[in-house]
């Protein structure tokens, strides 16, 4: 945009959410609101935003673990393909933050990749790779 803003962060109403999309801008919310089902200071939840189609990332905001947790929560819970809900903390994010070359395994895209397990409902991370190496 043309005050250089493009991301509206944690907006705390639906309206506010509403007018920053007809403006243009991509809105995250954190991921630990997602799994909560709501703020911790009672502002909108994001499963609000993402029943009406106004989510576009998630942030780890004070928990970064909540991003996996967050991206499998919504798959099951929001009754979405998951691939979608990993977008919200992978490919949405970087093309928001400007990281073209990652967020997605697609053709000259870096290979970053996280091999995950679901133990007891919740994933768990098992592997990590960057650019093609695993590193844990």
């Amino acid at each position: 945009m043309a005050e250089g803003v493009d991301i509206a962060e944690f907006p705390t109403t639906l309206t506010a959410a509403r007018h920053a999309g007809k403006h243009g801008l991509s809105t995250i919310m954190g991921a630990p609101n997602a799994v909560r089902g709501g703020s911790h200071s009672g502002n909108i939840s994001a499963l609000e935003l993402v029943e009406n189609d106004l989510l576009d990332g998630l942030s780890s905001d004070y928990v970064p673990a909540s991003l996996l947790h967050a991206a499998f929560y919504l798959a099951e819970t929001q009754k979405g393909p998951l691939h979608q809900t990993v977008a919200l903390v992978s490919c949405n994010i970087a093309d928001m933050d400007g990281l073209p070359d990652r967020g997605e395994l697609a053709p000259g895209k870096r290979t970053d990749m996280l091999q995950v397990s679901i133990f007891d409902g919740l994933p768990v991370l098992k592997k990590v790779w960057k650019k093609g190496r695993q590193i844990a």
